[in-house]
C-alpha cells in the first residue's frame, strides 16, 4: 500500500482550520501520514490542532518566513511517496487521495496528477468548478494554472525540484510544477479532489496584486534557465501574451479595470489568440469602466445559486 503525505501550512485560519483538518482524516486511503506545520498562530488554531494531535504525524507551532518555508519543513519530515499540501482554509474532497493514488498506479512515469477544484466562499458555497485539461511542460510556461489544492507529487520529484522557493510567496506552487514538470509526465485525472476556498482574507483576494507582479518575475526566471530555453523560445509570443493576460485578471480581483484592460489589450498585441481564451476579461473590465459592476456582479451570482442547487 503506498503512503501518501499531506502537510498543511497555518497561520491565522482558525476559522476554517477543523475542516481542512477533517477534510484529510476522514480520507478513506489508509496509508495516510498528516503533518501540520503552524507559523505561530494567535488566533485559536493551536487549540483545535491539539485536539488532533495523536492523528498526526508531526506538528509544530513557530514563527517562520511564510508558506514556502513552512511546507518544506514539514515535507522534511514526510516519508510518504506521493505527497501533496493542503492550505489552511481549503479542503480535499472524499476519495481524493484514493484517486490520486490511482492515478499514479496507472499511469508509473508519472510525477505528478492534478484533478479538478471546486471553489467555495467563507460559507462552502460553490462559486465555480474549474475544470482542467491536460497540459503540458509548455502550457506552464504560458501560465496554465492548476488549482494547487488538487495536486499531488512523487517525493521524489518535489525533493529533485529542490522544494519550494522560499522568496515566493505567491505564484510558489507554479513554479514547482513547472520545475517537476521537467522531469517526468504529469497527468490530469478528470475528478475534482478539492475545494479551495476565496474569501476576503484569502491572499488571492487580499492580495491579488502580488500574484500579477510575482507573475513577472516567474516570467523573468523562466527566461534565464537554460533547460527551458528551446521550449520558452519556441512559445515565447504565448508566453509573453499569458503574463499579460495574468495580469489583467489580477488587477480586476483588485478593483483596477483600467489598468487591466490595457493589460489585456497588450496581451491582445502580443498574441490575439491568447487574450481571446479570456474575452471575458475584457467584458468585465469594459462593464466596470461603464459603471455597470453591478451587472457583472449579478452574473456571477447566477451562477454561483445554479451551482449551489
Amino acid at each position: 500500500m503506498t503512503l501518501v503525505s499531506i502537510v498543511t501550512p497555518s497561520y491565522n485560519q482558525a476559522a476554517f482550520l477543523e475542516q481542512t483538518i477533517r477534510s484529510v482524516l476522514e480520507q478513506d486511503h489508509p496509508e495516510l501520514e498528516y503533518i501540520v506545520v503552524d507559523g505561530g498562530s494567535t488566533d485559536g488554531s493551536l487549540e483545535i490542532i491539539r485536539c488532533h494531535a495523536d492523528q498526526l504525524a508531526w506538528w509544530a507551532s513557530e514563527k517562520d518566513s511564510g508558506q514556502a518555508e513552512a511546507i518544506n519543513k514539514g515535507m522534511k519530515r514526510a516519508r510518504g511517496e506521493i505527497v501533496g499540501w493542503l492550505n489552511s482554509d481549503d479542503m480535499l474532497l472524499p476519495g481524493a487521495i484514493a484517486s490520486a493514488v490511482q492515478g499514479f498506479a496507472s499511469r508509473p512515469k508519472a510525477v505528478l496528477v492534478y484533478g479538478d477544484t471546486r471553489a467555495v466562499d467563507a460559507e462552502n458555497r460553490t462559486l465555480n468548478v474549474l475544470h482542467y485539461r491536460q497540459l503540458s511542460l509548455a502550457d506552464l510556461l504560458c501560465f496554465e494554472i492548476i488549482g494547487q489544492p488538487a495536486v499531488f507529487m512523487r517525493r521524489s520529484a518535489f525533493e529533485a525540484a529542490g522544494g519550494l522557493d522560499p522568496s515566493y510567496h505567491f505564484m510558489l506552487d507554479h513554479q514547482l510544477w513547472i520545475k517537476i514538470a521537467q522531469q517526468g509526465e504529469i497527468v490530469h485525472v478528470e475528478q475534482v479532489w478539492a475545494a479551495a476556498r476565496y474569501h476576503p482574507g484569502a491572499k488571492n483576494r487580499a492580495q491579488a496584486t502580488g500574484f500579477a507582479q510575482e507573475a513577472f518575475r516567474l516570467h523573468e526566471w523562466m527566461h534565464g534557465q537554460a533547460a527551458l530555453a528551446p521550449l520558452v523560445k519556441r512559445v515565447e509570443r504565448r508566453e509573453r501574451a499569458s503574463v499579460q493576460r495574468v495580469n489583467a485578471r489580477y488587477l480586476l480581483d483588485d478593483g483596477q479595470p483600467w489598468p487591466a484592460l490595457r493589460a489585456w489589450m497588450r496581451a491582445f498585441l502580443i498574441h490575439p489568440p491568447t487574450a481571446l481564451r479570456r474575452l471575458n476579461l475584457l467584458g468585465s473590465a469594459v462593464l466596470s469602466l461603464a459603471g455597470l459592476g453591478a451587472l457583472r456582479e449579478a452574473v456571477l451570482r447566477n451562477r454561483q445559486k445554479r451551482l449551489s442547487r
